[in-house]
């Protein structure tokens, strides 16, 4: 049984502590926040970990870089087929 969002669902906690969201879940992580006692916002995410943290900061440093540099130089009209002469040896 699918749930549609804003669609309220009641759960019962077990004995352990736990609830099920269902099937279509297994294995996801979630960030659970409790935003009031009694109040948890629960969403899916994909949790990065600290090893690998470096490669997505150097990425986010890259993308920036690119995105400034796009800024700062505007396309322009090119003929294409002298490029692809140059690129070729061709000239």
């Amino acid at each position: 049984m699918t749930t549609v969002a804003n669609q309220p669902s009641v759960k019962v906690i077990g004995a352990n502590g736990q609830i099920s969201l269902g099937k279509q879940y297994a294995g996801r992580q979630v960030l659970v926040e409790e935003q009031e006692p009694g109040v948890w916002l629960v969403r899916t995410a994909t949790v990065i970990p600290d090893t690998n943290a470096g490669c997505t900061n150097q990425n986010a440093a890259d993308l920036q870089n690119a995105l400034s540099w796009a800024q700062a130089n505007s396309p322009t009209d090119t003929n294409v087929d002298t490029l692809l002469e140059k690129l070729n040896g061709q000239d």
